[in-house]
């Protein structure tokens, strides 16, 4: 769709993604309704950001009488499939979109799009750099999609010798009908299953990234994570790979030998940085670090382009963050980490003795391998959350009478860092990676990181 002249287009929720796109259409001269299950009175910033727009507004449900003479419905991103508004407007054939497919519809130049389970944040912004290395200050590169600002709001000032850096997630992917130039699909594990009720469905949403990809297109996967390498059948043109290991065939792409970052561009083999020069910790932001030059090697950047945006970089906040030492110990904030896999990659990140503060909300995922690693590895955990009774049985049926460590149950984040605060020991690292979301106590985990920080700072 791209006229968009007297179009009748209804936004389900009104957050960042679904407030952004209602500016964009209106400008393009669409008739747009807004609607969202919250009442007027908690709405009412979002409206007034609105406010002089031709915008009708239903709150409070989602009545099927908002389908009638609808030329499309646009989901924002916590709006499932599920919800009967949405399966009545399949069932009447009206297509469903959302701000990243009609933002890449729109926009005039390349777009590299990044997805996965874990790292897409840390690879999007080290790419983002990467690009700016290598093509600013003539050309502009532009991050955003499930980070920052949506892009639709910027389409406008985006010009054709640009370059576009977008990171996409499962709930943006699972309604998309367009594929981005380069797609990367750096991982693929339990996540998010209470909205996508299995793991195939998942996987499912997460491969629509390269569906819709064409024979010039490149897709960038992951050689050494299942999840991902299972997807290069479905490779419509160029693959670069990446992987700790040197592949064993002539694939183009990213791997480690002889303590290097090293690219194999097809005929020769390109050294990009030492492996001691890295600030990130943990074999999992290497491979985020090998993902970032695959695909920046795959959008024609060079190496000292790659050394350039690689250099200072020390991560994205909530990402293994430093926050203080205090009583002789290093407190860190990994508030991203809301499934126990993501967790148990921040664990395999330190060789010091852990305190790890564990809790939230619960994504029905599984805790056990979590549980069975925490057992070996962990001297202290502080569970905390609506989760809690769940992730202590998983610790307790993991201990089997064997080494296990002292485990305390509190109510809340707060009190888990006060609990924290007063075993800690010198030499020890306080690892704040919880495993769960956010939502049982807070607005986001960007909110219960800072609310982290916060309380750790104010310790003394």
């Amino acid at each position: 769709m791209q006229n968009w002249q007297n179009r009748n287009v209804i936004i389900l929720g009104a957050a960042r993604q679904g407030l952004a796109l209602a500016r964009y259409l209106t400008a393009q001269g669409a008739l747009v309704t807004i609607s969202d299950q919250r009442s007027p009175a908690q709405l009412e910033q979002a409206r007034q950001s609105l406010q002089g727009k031709n915008i009708r507004w239903v709150l409070g449900e989602h009545p099927f009488s908002l389908l009638e003479d609808a030329d499309l419905l646009c989901l924002s991103g916590g709006i499932p499939f599920t919800l009967p508004i949405v399966i009545e407007a399949q069932r009447r054939g009206i297509p469903l979109s959302n701000d990243s497919q009609i933002f890449m519809q729109a926009a005039p130049c390349p777009v590299i799009g990044i997805t996965g389970s874990a790292g897409k944040t840390t690879t999007t912004t080290l790419v983002g750099r990467i690009l700016q290395a290598a093509f600013m200050p003539e050309h502009t590169v532009w991050v955003g999609g499930n980070i920052g600002l949506p892009l639709i709001d910027l389409v406008g000032d985006i010009q054709p010798a640009d370059r576009v850096v977008l990171e996409l997630s499962s709930f943006q992917l699972e309604q998309m009908t367009l594929s981005p130039q380069i797609a990367a699909v750096l991982n693929i594990t339990p996540n998010h299953l209470d909205r996508h009720g299995t793991l195939e469905a998942y996987t499912a949403a997460k491969a629509r990234i390269l569906d819709f990809q064409t024979p010039d297109s490149t897709a960038v996967l992951n050689r050494e994570d299942p999840g991902s390498w299972n997807l290069h059948s479905r490779v419509r043109g160029r693959l670069v790979s990446f992987g700790l290991q040197r592949p064993q065939e002539a694939f183009q792409g990213a791997y480690v030998e002889n303590g290097w970052c090293c690219l194999f561009d097809g005929q020769k083999t390109l050294r990009v940085v030492p492996l001691k020069d890295i600030q990130l910790r943990g074999e999992h932001n290497r491979l985020n670090i090998l993902a970032a030059f695959a695909i920046a090697f795959a959008a024609g950047c060079p190496v000292q382009a790659m050394i350039a945006g690689l250099q200072d970089f020390k991560g994205v906040k909530h990402r293994l963050e430093f926050v203080r030492e205090y009583r002789g110990a290093y407190w860190y904030n990994d508030s991203i980490a809301t499934a126990p896999e993501r967790t148990m990659a921040a664990v395999r990140s330190f060789d010091e003795p852990l305190l790890l503060l564990l809790g939230g909300r619960d994504k029905n995922l599984p805790w056990q391998d979590l549980a069975q690693m925490a057992v070996r590895r962990v001297d202290q955990v502080v569970i905390f959350g609506e989760a809690a009774p769940l992730i202590e049985k998983a610790l307790r049926d993991a201990q089997n009478g064997g080494k296990s460590p002292h485990i305390q149950v509190v109510s809340h984040l707060h009190e888990a860092v006060q609990a924290a605060a007063k075993v800690v020991t010198p030499g020890m690292v306080v690892l704040f990676s919880p495993g769960g979301t956010s939502f049982d106590e807070f607005k986001d985990f960007e909110e219960r990181g800072e609310r982290y920080c916060e309380w750790v700072n104010q310790l003394s």
